[in-house]
């Protein structure tokens, strides 16, 4: 299982980096709004390594037959290695490269709501908000904490979507079906 699980887990993490890596090559042109687009349609397309980790793993240690519960350990293990590799090339990207990342999310989002229509209290608790938030993601475990956020409810998705899938035991051969 460790194999199957590392592989996808990795080839996972892989996609999900290079994408956050390439979009942070580009921030004037993919922008915070486009980045949502991508870096969600970047999970997507990562965490289908889920449902084919799941069955390699089904095809190939199982002989063929797996169980839902199974199922799921095998999948939620391949989101865990990639989840680390998404939050590991954060961590990387917000100290190393672009350490003023805060401040400008704060910026964005202090504009989106003025350029909604806003009145000046609302845009006053949310530049007070954002400040907050600013204050707290210095702390490196919050940090981590929010970038798990990001791709983990991805993951489990994809998880209970294969193991719902793939997870059914097959039937015997020659067996009819009811």
């Amino acid at each position: 299982m460790r194999k199957i699980v590392l592989t996808f887990g990795l080839i996972a993490g892989a996609i999900l980096s290079a994408v956050m890596v390439v979009s942070f090559a580009f921030p004037n042109q993919i922008g915070f709004h486009s980045g949502y687009i991508v870096g969600y349609t970047s999970m997507v397309i990562a965490f289908l390594m889920v449902y084919f980790g799941v069955r390699a793993y089904r095809d190939n240690v199982a002989g063929g037959r797996i169980g839902f519960g199974r199922a799921f350990t095998v999948g939620l293990l391949i989101t865990a290695v990639a989840t680390v590799c998404y939050v590991a090339t954060w961590e990387v990207i917000f100290y190393k490269v672009t350490p003023d990342f805060a401040d400008k999310y704060a910026a964005y989002a202090v504009d989106k709501v003025r350029q909604s229509g806003a009145t000046e209290a609302q845009i006053a608790a949310k530049a007070k908000q954002m400040a907050e938030f600013k204050e707290a993601y210095k702390n490196p475990l919050v940090n981590i904490a929010y970038t798990i956020l990001e791709p983990l409810p991805v993951g489990i998705v994809f998880t209970l979507v294969t193991a719902g899938v793939l997870g059914r035991k097959r039937r015997q051969e020659g067996v009819a079906a009811a």
